[in-house]
């Protein structure tokens, strides 16, 4: 089998064997296929695409090319959730112990923020001492202890997907729905979970921009999910405006811990209590309404913020940031944005304002940035509030004083007032089943 004919043929728009999807992502692994042939293949992929058969296919395979989590010693049904990326974004600190409180397992492996996309490990890493690298078994044994566990992923899970990636990030081939589903869908298959949530972002701050486009990834990640015998369910969330109130890592885990308190903003909860409770369906635990009702449950008695407090003790953390969140690390220095008109809030764009974060220390702007973990912004109002001029919208937190210049000039961008109230789109705009 020669690469050149494997390129040539999905160069002509056919559809590539398994024997062939094989024989590309060991080659890609072990070295045996450069990186120009690499290249021209995933080109040709993102010119032409892939059939249901073909992107499953390149998920198993690239699953399987390294590490797999087998997670069969936790009793019960294991589900994992994922989201692909947003603002705001601390939804895994809130749903997992949701979901453990109602007696599902949640055995989950997280990734780190790159730009303006804040990562589910930086946060829970800003709780002093909490551990996010656990050798397999302790893993297991702390999802066991205490139903929920939430680390790293391992060195070597999936490192196709690693060099892969590598590759798309500079020929300008990360556009594509069957490499996109097959790059997030292979490390969930490898994570080892028996059912799959995912959460799709759509809009200015999220990967995918449209609503058509979130559906066809969406679908994509489904029928992989499904294909590859674990039950999968995408929910479509709204991601034009940052989720929640707080950005950036201790003021993220912060505002999370306020909602499993039953104190956070409407937004936040209202997704949360969504894909806690698809997750819970998968798990078994009745129908949709059923489990949501049991999700909010969860909150109200406070025994979601215990399993919390038990996960951030069971990996080393500090666990008393649950009743004392003055623990987390704190920015020396506050500037509050003021409102330069009156009116209403029209739009904050997510992108803009995650950009504005990562400026001020938030966020990597390269894979060797260093985060600080005080770092972020807070939001006082929200598209749809109504402003007066001189009123406090945004409040920008920072451990260096001179790092607030840059960042305003990107949040005046993001801001946008106008005289008339504008109309909100709904949180939730569809759900893939």
């Amino acid at each position: 089998m020669r690469m050149v004919d494997i390129i040539e043929k999905k160069r002509d728009g056919q559809k590539l064997s398994k024997a062939e999807i094989e024989f590309f992502v060991k080659g890609v692994v072990d070295g045996s296929i450069p990186d120009y042939q690499a290249s021209a293949l995933l080109m040709a992929i993102c010119l032409n695409g892939m059939d249901d058969e073909e992107t499953l296919q390149l998920t198993q395979f690239m699953a399987a090319s390294g590490d797999q989590i087998d997670l069969s010693p936790i009793p019960g049904i294991k589900v994992d959730k994922h989201s692909t990326g947003g603002v705001g974004d601390k939804t895994t600190l809130i749903i997992g112990p949701i979901v453990a409180a109602c007696g599902a397992p949640v055995a989950k492996m997280s990734g780190r923020g790159l730009g303006h996309t804040g990562g589910t490990i930086d946060k829970l890493e800003s709780i002093p001492g909490f551990r996010t690298e656990l050798p397999t078994g302790e893993f297991i044994n702390a999802v066991k202890a205490a139903g929920l566990a939430v680390v790293g992923q391992t060195g070597n899970l999936v490192p196709a997907d690693k060099k892969l990636y590598a590759l798309r990030d500079v020929t300008a081939t990360v556009r594509s729905i069957p490499l996109i589903a097959a790059s997030i869908m292979s490390k969930k298959l490898a994570a080892g979970a028996d059912a799959i949530v995912l959460d799709v972002k759509v809009g200015s701050g999220a990967f995918m921009k449209t609503v058509d486009e979130a559906k066809k990834l969406a679908k994509a990640m489904v029928d992989i999910g499904n294909g590859a015998g674990r039950k999968t369910v995408a929910v479509i969330t709204d991601m034009d405006k940052p989720l929640g109130n707080a950005v950036g890592n201790a003021l993220e885990v912060k505002e999370a811990i306020e909602v499993l308190k039953g104190k956070g903003p409407e937004d936040i909860t209202e997704v949360c209590l969504t894909l806690a409770g698809k997750m819970l369906e998968l798990a078994g635990k009745g129908d949709f309404e059923t489990c949501r009702k049991l999700a909010r449950e969860a909150i109200d008695s406070r025994k979601a913020l215990e399993k919390l407090k038990d996960m951030i003790k069971n990996q080393h953390g500090l666990p008393d940031v649950v009743s004392d969140t003055s623990l987390l690390p704190k920015a020396v220095h506050t500037l509050e944005y003021k409102a330069k008109d009156n009116g209403y809030i029209k739009s904050i764009s997510s992108d803009i304002l995650g950009v504005a974060s990562m400026l001020l220390g938030a966020g990597r702007a390269t894979k060797e940035s260093t985060i600080d973990p005080a770092a972020g912004i807070v939001l006082l109002k929200k598209p749809g509030d109504k402003v007066s001029r001189g009123e406090p919208v945004l409040v920008l937190h920072a451990n260096q004083a001179d790092l607030f210049d840059a960042s305003v000039r990107e949040i005046e961008r993001a801001v946008v007032i106008s005289p008339d109230k504008p109309e909100m789109p709904p949180l939730i705009l569809d759900m893939v089943e």
